[in-house]
């Protein structure tokens, strides 16, 4: 999951994504529904290698319309205004690529998270359809070196794609894959997982209804 920056997402890895959400829930072999709740259910598959999960969401975010909801998730400036768990947050350009760097807050007496990621963003036609595809994925640049006290997180991967759901809302598919690494216990990691990637989605669906107000 780790590489170098400069090597951009293919046409594949965004259409691939695209298509997850067109087969709404059918999430294929070996992966169980977790949670469902507020319209969002959360899948995982046991990663062996690693002991943690990769998890598969999908769901409804009513009235907050796709355009809006993907630009809320590209707004790294806006996104430290609604998300509590940020301590820095910002982007910067590499090679031709956005590479975005992220700190996470953690409680005591753990050590923050930080993560240096590329991103990119298309809106793909399918159809007459518009779908928004969003890919993120671990890298490394030289100018982000590693922190004291701050734990860097190497194995990072999601991916999300946005459509409209026919009436004032959006159907997302999110995807999903961290290895924070420390010693914190694959049970917890996988504990608060289950929790926060619907609070996540839902706190920037009601993000979203403040965006409208402020553009």
């Amino acid at each position: 999951m780790e590489g170098a920056a400069g090597g951009s997402f293919s046409d594949d890895q965004f259409w691939e994504v695209c298509m997850e959400l067109q087969r709404f829930q059918l999430v294929g072999a070996n992966w169980e529904l977790m949670v469902e709740t507020q319209g969002i259910c959360v899948y995982r598959r046991l990663d062996e290698q690693t002991g943690l999960y990769e998890y598969k969401v999908y769901g409804v975010l009513g009235n907050c319309l796709p355009d809006v909801l993907a630009d809320v998730y590209m707004d790294v400036d806006y996104r430290k205004q609604w998300d509590e768990y940020i301590e820095e947050l910002y982007e910067l350009e590499y090679n031709g690529d956005t590479v975005v760097y992220w700190q996470v807050k953690y409680p005591f007496p753990m050590y923050n998270r930080d993560y240096v990621y590329i991103r990119q963003r298309r809106d793909l036609d399918l159809d007459g359809w518009k779908i928004h595809v969003i890919l993120a994925q671990s890298t490394s640049v030289p100018q982000i070196a590693e922190r004291s006290g701050v734990i860097r997180v190497n194995q990072y991967k999601q991916s999300l794609a946005i459509e409209s759901d026919g009436k004032k809302g959006s159907k997302v598919f999110m995807y999903y894959f961290d290895n924070p690494g420390g010693l914190i216990p694959s049970w917890l990691i996988n504990w608060v997982a289950k929790g926060s990637v619907p609070v996540f989605l839902n706190d920037m669906a009601n993000a979203c209804q403040m965006y409208k107000r402020r553009t």
